[in-house]
């Protein structure tokens, strides 16, 4: 037999079970005390889109009132569509967070009338297929995490139930236990996660006009700098938009 009921050949359906795994229990080892919020969720993100075969994924935390806005993104594309999801308050990221259960759409071009501007500019930067899912605490829905494909096609059951996982871990990543002790933990993580992500940008235009690259290479750049030097990622932002540092 070829296949085992997820569209995969038993053999690359038991390598991505393990790699799935794994990532699950490396992003649960970054749970500690003083992790950065914001390099877990970009892992998390680009994980997501890996694992999932998604051409692109973002994550959209609420902030103020009940706006969202985007905290990560695996591509300048996706980082677009989220964006216009949000100015224009409609799209399936913006449904997946206000009724709090997943919105699949098989193929974005039958969407004719339901969500215009995300329509028009998903289709143009090459999406077809899109798959959003709540990141939920209880009752309450913090975010979304939406995948992106170049191809039509139904999602499976097995990537839905994965992406669900990955929803989760992101959501216990932003909380983390000790919301559990302090009250204001949880949206002092997330205004943490959404100030960063301003200053992030604008290392990122920074980075690109100095080394003339895209904002993609700018932004792994500013990573792998983070990483290198056991730096926050927003500390590495901030000394890059004061131009006390080049990476």
């Amino acid at each position: 037999m070829d296949h085992d009921g997820t569209g995969q050949r038993p053999d690359a359906a038991h390598s991505r079970e393990r790699r799935v795994a794994a990532t699950f229990v490396r992003l649960a080892d970054t749970l500690v005390d003083h992790y950065d919020v914001v390099d877990l969720l970009q892992t998390l993100t680009d994980a997501s889109a890996e694992l999932l075969d998604a051409s692109a994924a973002g994550l959209l935390l609420v902030s103020g009132g009940d706006s969202l806005d985007l905290v990560a993104s695996t591509s300048e594309e996706s980082r677009l569509i989220d964006t216009i999801q949000v100015s224009s308050g409609n799209g399936p990221s913006i449904e997946c967070f206000e009724t709090g259960k997943p919105v699949a759409v098989d193929d974005i071009e039958t969407t004719d009338g339901r969500w215009p501007e995300f329509r028009e500019q998903a289709l143009a930067q090459g999406f077809r297929a899109v798959h959003a899912v709540p990141l939920r605490l209880r009752d309450s829905v913090i975010g979304c995490l939406t995948l992106f494909r170049s191809e039509p096609g139904a999602w499976s059951a097995e990537d839905a139930s994965v992406a669900r996982g990955f929803a989760d871990v992101a959501t216990i990543g932003i909380l983390h236990e000790r919301a559990l002790r302090q009250s204001n933990l949880a949206q002092e993580q997330l205004q943490y996660a959404l100030d960063s992500r301003v200053v992030i940008e604008q290392a990122k235009g920074v980075v690109s006009q100095l080394r003339n690259v895209s904002m993609d290479e700018a932004f792994s750049l500013l990573r792998n700098y983070s990483r290198s030097h056991n730096l926050a990622l927003r500390e590495v932002a901030g000394m890059v938009v004061s131009r006390s540092l080049e990476v």
